[in-house]
């Protein structure tokens, strides 16, 4: 049975910009395609595109966060593959809704008999919990084995295979821990990372959302600095890390 311990942020997708040729801006120094489509939306409000103050996109996009004219970010979106995460924190983590995509692995129709486990922060590094979270996932495990295999033959004879197995594992299903790990794409604007980040980054927030999101920050912040430069991840107390925003709701 594998256990893991760190979420794993993967980028799958990221804007593109094709600048129209009739409305060229005089660009200052080097960004992404994210950064610049939220640079040209900024300036197309008001049709300064010759950049009269000769701002780079950083300086640019910075004062817009400084502004909280966030509008302009809603335009470029970022695709991120998440693993290593389990069912109870993508339970949180769909609660986000507006400008998000979700697609997450089904346990009606992929066999968990091998299923990998999220082991919660909050146990690791205690021995004893472990031990005992592990024989928990363990003993889950077996049941929704054994589960599937009485149900195979109860539904002997259901002729599709396919359909067979599904309803032997949509039953199954039930004996599985939140602690299950799963696999989820999710795709976002910017401001609605930003939304989400705020929130989730703070020292109040669930222990394993908090781990996922700032793994998400670093992975956003190395893509697209001007865009979420203003986050800071620390480590707090328990030597656990979360983050803080500079600007706020933007």
């Amino acid at each position: 049975m594998l256990i893991l311990r760190e979420p794993r942020v993967t980028l799958i997708a990221r804007p593109e910009f094709v600048p129209p040729a009739h409305l060229p801006v005089e660009w200052k120094g080097e960004a992404s395609d994210g950064e610049r489509i939220a640079e040209f939306a900024g300036r197309l409000c008001y049709m300064s595109q010759h950049n009269p103050a000769g701002r780079t996109t950083a300086d640019y996009l910075g004062n817009i966060l400084r502004q909280g004219h966030g509008s302009v970010f809603e335009h470029a979106q970022y695709v991120l593959l998440l693993e290593g995460i389990s069912r109870s924190c993508t339970h949180e983590l769909v609660r986000h809704r507006a400008g998000f995509g979700y697609s997450q692995l089904s346990q009606r129709y992929v066999d968990e008999s091998t299923a990998a486990f999220v082991m919660p922060p909050a146990m690791q590094g205690d021995a004893e919990l472990e031990a005992t979270w592990i024989r928990q996932m363990e003993e889950a495990q077996a049941a929704y084995v054994e589960a599937v295999e009485q149900l195979m033959r109860r539904y002997a004879a259901v002729e599709d295979r396919v359909h067979r197995r599904k309803m032997a594992r949509e039953a199954a299903r039930s004996v599985l821990p939140n602690g299950t790990e799963t696999k989820i794409v999710v795709s976002a604007n910017v401001r609605a990372w930003r939304t989400m980040l705020e929130l989730r980054l703070g020292e109040g927030a669930e222990a394993e959302i908090r781990r996922v999101a700032v793994a998400i920050l670093r992975v956003l912040q190395r893509e697209a600095p001007a865009l979420f430069g203003d986050f800071e991840i620390y480590r707090m107390e328990d030597d656990t890390e979360a983050g803080r925003v500079g600007f706020h709701k933007v």
